[in-house]
């Protein structure tokens, strides 16, 4: 199927205007086949799964339709949930952001029914409801019907499945007849047959398969974190893998620009893309891009739509994307050709719910891993480091070889001059900290090592404060703390060996409840 631009549709400049902030430039196959059809004043039977962009197939038409003048209500879209109809509503903002006199209201269970009549009461032209809730207002007559011109039905099937079918006949029947009605499910059980013969009239019926993704030659990867651990978590994976080419997805502007700036003060070849660029600059950046000439892209999805480049080897999902299709397109750019390819996702808290839908609608499966220890990152980069002496070894290109035989003349030590021009090379000194930190001597009892912390129960501190901390502040999970021993001024914690570093610089200059904290390895001294 050709694609088509949401420019091309017949929908007024604001609302083309909002979209092109969202990122879109394409509708997907479900908008493509159904915005036509309801700007023609058409009834629509739907049938897709989540994550093909079905709301703004019905959200942008019924905006275009709204009379903005009129503050009676005009439509009411059925959702199944609470959650449903918030997301519902939240769209339908972004789709409305430079339409004046629009109103949106979401109404469902759970919440203050006072505060939603207020806010019906002030004028709303649409509402965005469960069945339910929706009912409660009719019977008020808070929700009165006789102006709605759309009724839209939300994943029809499960408002069936969960026993919502009268409360839906009881409110299309009472509509106005000649009004347009929509409705859209994943399946197409008997009941809902039903209702589309006795409620919509010669509807177009649109059909989109569900495709799967297989992506065989992809690695993938989730990191699950705290959202304050993601730039550490970035300039990890970097470190690791140090990739030639690589591709950052975030979802905003703002994080884009977040981003770039901590990865150029890290001294990384690095470059933004997003729509506050202009095209000319956008244009420029991607040509040397491609060419080679810096190594990481951090970009919203909007401005890589088309991005194609050979051999990219790692795509890093900075923020999990909003839309399923969208993770499917951000890592594809990865492992073409028959070549293979690395993908990382970042996911926090809840997140990871999403991340199972993508699972599921991208037909693949993505591996759980603990974030990089420092330690990793650190032998990575002597590995690195000792690669290119090896180098530079092999092909005798030295550099001023003058400086080193006036040093020798001084009766300086050759393997001093190398420490020295390693310690250069690192931009690190060999601090005390240092050196227990690498030190193989380091006790540990059973794979734990004790660590002792200036702060007890006399701060008003719990051990979950404790742990709460230490996994937010360095990553690591909660399953890498052993015994916590909280005493009335200090206490001691036992932390898997591998994480030592990590807690000890993670921790650095950081606060408990507001306490100045100072954790390092437990000795006779402090114990």
């Amino acid at each position: 199927m050709k694609q088509i631009k949401f420019e091309e549709f017949k929908i007024s400049e604001k609302i083309k205007r909002a979209i092109n902030d969202l990122g879109y430039i394409y509708a997907t196959e479900i908008q493509a086949k159904t915005i036509p059809s309801v700007l023609e004043g058409k009834d629509v039977i739907g049938q897709s799964q989540t994550g093909t962009g079905k709301t703004a197939s019905f959200a942008i038409p019924i905006l275009e339709k709204i009379n903005s003048n009129n503050k009676n209500l005009q439509s009411i879209i059925l959702c199944p949930t609470r959650e449903l109809a918030m997301q519902v509503a939240q769209e339908i903002r972004k789709f409305a952001k430079y339409m004046e006199g629009i109103k949106t209201s979401a109404i469902y269970g759970g919440t203050s029914i006072e505060n939603q009549i207020r806010e019906l009461k002030r004028g709303v032209q649409i509402v965005i409801g469960t069945p339910g809730r929706v009912m409660d207002h009719i019977r008020r007559k808070t929700i009165k019907l006789e102006n709605i011109s759309i009724v839209v039905l939300d994943e029809a099937d499960e408002m069936l499945s969960m026993g919502f079918e009268e409360d839906i006949e009881s409110i299309l029947k009472d509509t106005n007849p000649n009004r347009q009605t929509l409705l859209f499910s994943a399946t197409m059980p008997k009941t809902i047959l039903s209702i589309t013969k006795k409620y919509q009239k010669n509807p177009v019926h649109v059909k989109v398969e569900n495709t799967e993704h297989t992506m065989p030659k992809i690695e993938q990867v989730y990191y699950e974190l705290k959202e304050k651990m993601k730039l550490e978590t970035l300039i990890r994976v970097l470190e690791i893998h140090n990739p030639k080419s690589c591709l950052v997805f975030c979802n905003t502007k703002r994080k884009v620009d977040n981003v770039i700036e901590t990865l150029k003060q890290k001294g990384y070849s690095a470059e933004a893309l997003h729509g506050d660029i202009a095209q000319s600059h956008r244009d420029r950046i991607m040509k040397s891009f491609k060419q080679g000439n810096f190594k990481i892209l951090v970009a919203t999805d909007v401005a890589a739509r088309g991005i194609d480049v050979n051999d990219l080897e790692i795509v890093i999902n900075f923020d999990i994307p909003q839309e399923k299709e969208h993770y499917v397109h951000r890592i594809g750019r990865t492992g073409r050709g028959g070549k293979t390819g690395k993908a990382f996702t970042m996911v926090v808290g809840k997140e990871r719910f999403r991340l199972k839908e993508i699972e599921k609608f991208a037909n693949t499966k993505i591996k759980a891993e603990k974030l990089p220890t420092i330690g990793q990152v650190n032998e990575m980069r002597r590995n690195k480091i000792k690669k290119q002496i090896l180098d530079v070894i092999q092909t005798k290109e030295y550099i001023d070889e003058n400086i080193i035989n006036e040093l020798i003349t001084e009766k300086v030590d050759a393997t001093d001059i190398a420490k020295a021009l390693l310690t250069m090379k690192t931009g690190k000194t060999a601090t005390s900290e240092n050196k227990t930190l690498n030190s193989a001597s380091i006790q540990d009892k059973n794979g734990m090592v004790e660590v002792f912390i200036n702060v007890g129960k006399l701060d008003n501190i719990r051990v979950k404060d404790i742990i709460g901390s230490i996994v937010g502040n360095t990553g690591i999970s909660g399953e890498d703390i052993g015994k916590v021993n909280l005493l009335e001024k200090y206490s001691f914690a036992e932390i898997q060996k591998e994480y030592i570093e990590d807690v000890i610089v993670g921790m650095k200059n950081k606060q408990i409840k507001g306490k100045d904290v100072n954790i390092e390895i437990a000795n006779k001294t402090n114990k």
